[in-house]
C-alpha cells in the first residue's frame, strides 16, 4: 500500500460513487472500498458519472462492515464536519496527508473513511478511526457533497506527493525584447505620433517619457514588440490610404 485508500460507508447514489472515482483518478488514487452500498453493487449510472475513471470502479472491493473494510490497515482517518466529542487528533486535509505520507513511507496501510451522503459517519464508526479529518469551511454552511470531500483530500495528497507541480506553465514563448528593439520601437511610435500632431509642442518630452514607461512596465517580449510595431504600421498606412 503506497497510497491512501478511500472507503465509502453505505454510499447511496451511483452517481456519487462515480464522481468519487473521478475525483480519485484526477489525483492519482485508485483503491476504493465500499461498505454496504445501498441497493448493492455495481450500480447503474456509476460508470457514466466517473467520466472514464472506470479502473477505480472496476477495482472497487465490497465489505459488509467498517471493521472488515479497515481490518488490514494500520491507521485510519474519519472525515466529519461535526465535532464528535471524541478524544482524537483533528487534522485539516493537508496536514492529514502529510501524516499519511510519513506512515505510508514506513510501510503502513492508510485508509480514509467517508460517511453517508445525508448523515455522514455514525459516532461508533468514527470511534474506529485513529484521527479525524475536517474541512475549513464556512460554519454557516458546512455540508460537503461526498465527491467534493474526497476531491479535497485527494488533491492535498497529490499536491504533497508530486510537490505541487503544475501540468504546464504560462511562461513566455518568445524571449524578452532586447533594449535595441525596444528603443527602435519607441523611435518608430514617436515618429508616427509626431506625424499626426499627437504631442502638444510644450509637452512632448514628458508625454514621450510616460509612454515609454508604460511599455517598460509590460516587460515586452521580442514577439510582442514586433506585433505592436506591425499593428501601428497597419493603422498608419491605413490612415494614409484613406486620405482623399
Amino acid at each position: 500500500m503506497t497510497r491512501p485508500i478511500i472507503i465509502l460507508v453505505e454510499p447511496q447514489l451511483a452517481e456519487n460513487i462515480g464522481m468519487v472515482a473521478r475525483a480519485m483518478a484526477n489525483f492519482g488514487l485508485s483503491e476504493l472500498r465500499l461498505v454496504s452500498p445501498r441497493n448493492g453493487w455495481p450500480k447503474k449510472g456509476a460508470h457514466s458519472a466517473a467520466s472514464g475513471a472506470t479502473h477505480v470502479l472496476e477495482g472497487a472491493t465490497l465489505y459488509d462492515t467498517v471493521g472488515e473494510a479497515i481490518a488490514d490497515l494500520n491507521f485510519v482517518f474519519a472525515t466529519t464536519a461535526r465535532e464528535r466529542g471524541q478524544m482524537k487528533r483533528v487534522f485539516a486535509p493537508d496536514a492529514a496527508m502529510k501524516e499519511a505520507q510519513g506512515r505510508l513511507g514506513a510501510g503502513q496501510g492508510i485508509g480514509i473513511l467517508f460517511g453517508r451522503e445525508r448523515t455522514g459517519l455514525e459516532n461508533d464508526e468514527v470511534s474506529l478511526a485513529d484521527a479525524i479529518i475536517t474541512f475549513p469551511v464556512d460554519p454557516r454552511f458546512s455540508s460537503l457533497n461526498l465527491a467534493q470531500a474526497v476531491l479535497l483530500v485527494s488533491y492535498e495528497w497529490y499536491k504533497l506527493a508530486t510537490g505541487g507541480a503544475l501540468p504546464f506553465e504560462g511562461g513566455r514563448i518568445s524571449p524578452p525584447a532586447t533594449r535595441e528593439s525596444v528603443l527602435s520601437f519607441f523611435d518608430y511610435i514617436e515618429a508616427e505620433l509626431d506625424a499626426v500632431n499627437f504631442y502638444p509642442e510644450d509637452k512632448k518630452p514628458i508625454m514621450a517619457r510616460n509612454m515609454r514607461d508604460i511599455f517598460h512596465r509590460l516587460e515586452m517580449t521580442e514577439q510582442e514588440v514586433r506585433t505592436l510595431r506591425g499593428a501601428i504600421r497597419a493603422l498608419a498606412e491605413g490612415r494614409r490610404l484613406r486620405k482623399p
